[in-house]
């Protein structure tokens, strides 16, 4: 569990890092020295997305065509991708519907038109069905909540900031550099 000071400090350098963007060298070192996040203390329902600026080539993908978070309801009933209409409707997506071998190749703004069409684009992405799962799994010297999807080569490790905040890093077959976003639990 993180404790009141130690949450408080990691709180603060995640704000610096995300203020002023930074080095995946520093996103590492941030993840590495945050405490392990555990599957039981997770699975609490919505998670609100967002990203840590390292200068990965996905930076602005998510954010940009409607990505919302994520939605852990137990171990085993896990929605990777969540998205949201312009209107606010937020709904699950199943990540093989998601053309990910686009991400970093086309300009951000080409997914904006993708973003506002979301409410018409739904019912061919959305899923009702669980696509991923949570495990506590170890990951550069910590056994940490870990999310593995079902259908695609990725995994997503979590490192706890504070009680209410994670800090993931998305590790894909075939990416050479991780992507680091940040988690907020919806309240």
């Amino acid at each position: 569990m993180v404790t009141g000071e130690s949450a408080s400090g990691a709180t603060r350098r995640l704000a610096e890092l995300r203020a002023g963007g930074c080095a995946p060298e520093q996103a590492w070192q941030f993840f590495d020295g945050l405490p392990a996040a555990r599957v039981e203390e997770v699975t609490s329902g919505r998670w609100r997305g967002g990203e840590l600026d390292t200068g990965h080539p996905w930076q602005g993908v998510l954010v940009e065509s409607g990505w919302y978070g994520k939605q852990f309801d137990s171990a085993d009933e896990v929605q990777p991708l969540l998205f949201a209409t312009p209107d606010g409707q937020v709904f699950p997506v199943d990540p093989r519907r998601v053309p990910l071998f686009l991400a970093g190749k086309v300009p951000n703004a080409t997914l904006r038109p993708v973003r506002r069409s979301l409410g018409f684009l739904r019912p061919a992405l959305a899923t009702k069905t669980s696509r991923a799962r949570l495990r506590n799994l170890e990951f550069r010297g910590k056994s940490s909540a870990t999310m593995i999807y079902d259908h695609l080569p990725i995994i997503d490790v979590f490192r706890r900031v504070d009680t209410d905040t994670l800090l993931g890093v998305m590790d894909m077959r075939g990416m050479r550099d991780p992507y680091f976003f940040v988690l907020h639990r919806d309240r």
